[in-house]
Formats: C-alpha cells, sequence, structure tokens
C-alpha cells in the first residue's frame, strides 16, 4: 500500500512540475505556449463562426437576386400596354441627345391630358424631332403628333382578342421571373448541402438555412403574383 501511494503522489508530482515549468517558463517559452493553445482554441471554433458566415453570405446573395428578379418583372410588365394611357409606357424609350442616347422621361415632361392621351413636353425644343422619331422606333406601335411645341400620342382601344393576348403576355412575363427564383433557389440549397457534405455545417444549422432561402423563395413568389395581378387587372379595365 504504501509502494502504491508513494506512486501516485510521485506521478502527481510530475504533472504538477510540468505545469509549473510551463507556468515559469522563459517569457518567449510562455509566449509560444499561449499561442499554441489559442491557436488550437480558433481551430475548434472558426469552422463553426466562418460556416455561419458563409451560410449569412449565401441567404443574403438569395434575397439580392431574387430582388434583382423583381426589378427585372417590374421592366418587363411595364412594356404590356394597357388602354389607358400611362407615362410609365414611354420609359424605355431613348432618343439621341447631344450624341447620347438619354431616356426622354429625362428630357421632357410627360403628363396624361386624358385616360387616352399622352403629351410628351421637351425641355429642349430643339430635341423635340429626335424625341418623335424615338417613340415611332421605340415597337410600341404609336403614332405621334408633334405640334412644335408638345408631342402627343392618342392611346387606341384595346381589341378583346388584344385583351386576351396582353393578358397571357403578363402571365408568361410572372411565370419566367417564378423560374428565375426558383432556380435561385435550388442553387442556393445545393451550396448548402455541399457545405453539410463537407462538414462545414451541421445537419440542424443546414436546415435552418434551407427554411430560411424557402421562406424567402415564398416571399417574392407571392409579390410576382401580386404584380402580375395588378398588371393583369389594369389590362382586362376597360
Amino acid at each position: 500500500m504504501k509502494l502504491s501511494t508513494v506512486s501516485i503522489f510521485s506521478a502527481a508530482a510530475i504533472t504538477c512540475a510540468d505545469a509549473f515549468s510551463i507556468s515559469n517558463a522563459p517569457p518567449r517559452a510562455a509566449s509560444a505556449a499561449a499561442a499554441i493553445n489559442q491557436a488550437s482554441y480558433r481551430h475548434q471554433i472558426t469552422p463553426l463562426r466562418m460556416s455561419q458566415e458563409e451560410m449569412d453570405l449565401i441567404t443574403m446573395d438569395a434575397d439580392e437576386r431574387m430582388d434583382k428578379t423583381m426589378s427585372n418583372l417590374s421592366d418587363n410588365l411595364s412594356t404590356v400596354r394597357t388602354g389607358r394611357a400611362n407615362p410609365s409606357m414611354l420609359d424605355r424609350v431613348e432618343a439621341d441627345y447631344y450624341g447620347a442616347m438619354t431616356p426622354i422621361s429625362q428630357m421632357a415632361t410627360i403628363s396624361v391630358p386624358s385616360s387616352q392621351q399622352l403629351q410628351i413636353a421637351p425641355f429642349d425644343k430643339s430635341s423635340m424631332a429626335a424625341v418623335e422619331k424615338a417613340i415611332i422606333y421605340a415597337g410600341l406601335g404609336f403614332t405621334p403628333t408633334n405640334d412644335g411645341n408638345v408631342i402627343r400620342i392618342n392611346i387606341p382601344q384595346l381589341t378583346e382578342e388584344r385583351r386576351k393576348d396582353l393578358l397571357k403576355q403578363c402571365k408568361s412575363i410572372g411565370e419566367e421571373a417564378k423560374v428565375a427564383i426558383r432556380n435561385i433557389r435550388r442553387d442556393c440549397v445545393d451550396n448548402i448541402k455541399k457545405m453539410e457534405k463537407a462538414g462545414d455545417l451541421g445537419k440542424d444549422q443546414a436546415l435552418d438555412g434551407i427554411d430560411a432561402i424557402q421562406k424567402l423563395t415564398d416571399d417574392h413568389i407571392k409579390m410576382v403574383d401580386e404584380r402580375v395581378g395588378k398588371k393583369e387587372k389594369e389590362v382586362a379595365t376597360l
């Protein structure tokens, strides 16, 4: 029993001696030991922290790309004519102004004197011909009239057949936006699954990320339906 006790105390003494020697080591050695311990600690926590940062970046990227899709959706819907005059009909029309293609919305005041007419008053009267030409060649089917002071565009009433075609066009534009949003979702979910497979994410963390991407997808799909529905209502209104 005495030998056993001595052995135990000897082992304890050796352990304590090691600890004492480290704590009383020269400053350079102590700093090195501390650096090793700190590096070891960072090695344990960095992957988790970095994986969360990467997850946040994936979510932010998805949100930005989906917002960009919504912006494109609005631009595409603005090209769909309705039976009522609206300045947005000319949003994409650009005229040659001193050698630079310039949106006519920046060159003139566009007003709606009646539900069937647009009136364009260029700030620079010398640009009247360029603005008129731009409207004619914009492919909108408009025939502007120029009296030297303002340009007028009479908006023809839509036929029932034309109205149906435009409603189909609205639906098609909306479906294209939904496909783009779902493709973004697929890309982001694939990235999350790759991170999980590589061991950079835990299962629960990956599921939370996928849920976040799905929520973004659902929210943007809902916005697509709302914007398309609003445009369809404008087209259908006599």
